[in-house]
């Protein structure tokens, strides 16, 4: 189930898409842990040690693909920034370092998408009204 609130932009109202909270590493690693023969230690160390070693991968230039999860890349930024000739580029124009995700997906014989993962094939959007939640 995925939440929304409406929002009003421009006159106009729109729902707008939000999250209820924060699942923390605590949290995965208990349910990895559960759906695995791996203990939760063991796997919430691999989840704290993850994202040193995915920078240091991106860091080296790699992107990094995780079976069932994507694929993360960097990318820069150099807007308004530019030099009037091509010996002038430089790495130093980057004003904005990024890292990408892009989910893991499968695709037809025709090329079509046919699933994403991290992504559900169908969310049930729900109205979040705070005042029922108090309650």
């Amino acid at each position: 189930m995925a939440f929304y609130k409406k929002q009003k932009m421009n006159g106009k109202w729109y729902p707008r898409s939000f999250t209820v909270g924060t699942m923390d590493t605590d949290q995965v690693a208990e349910r990895l842990s559960r759906i695995s023969t791996v203990s939760k230690g063991d796997t919430y160390a691999v989840l704290v040690g993850l994202g040193e070693v995915l920078g240091s991968m991106l860091e080296a230039g790699y992107s990094v693909k995780l079976k069932g999860v994507g694929t993360f890349y960097l990318t820069g930024r150099a807007e308004g920034q530019g030099v009037d000739t091509p010996e002038e580029v430089s790495g130093q124009q980057f004003s904005k370092l990024q890292v990408r995700f892009i989910p893991e997906y499968q695709r037809e014989q025709n090329g079509k998408v046919t699933g994403r993962t991290l992504v559900p094939d169908r969310v049930e959007w729900t109205e979040l009204n705070i005042e029922k939640k108090i309650r």
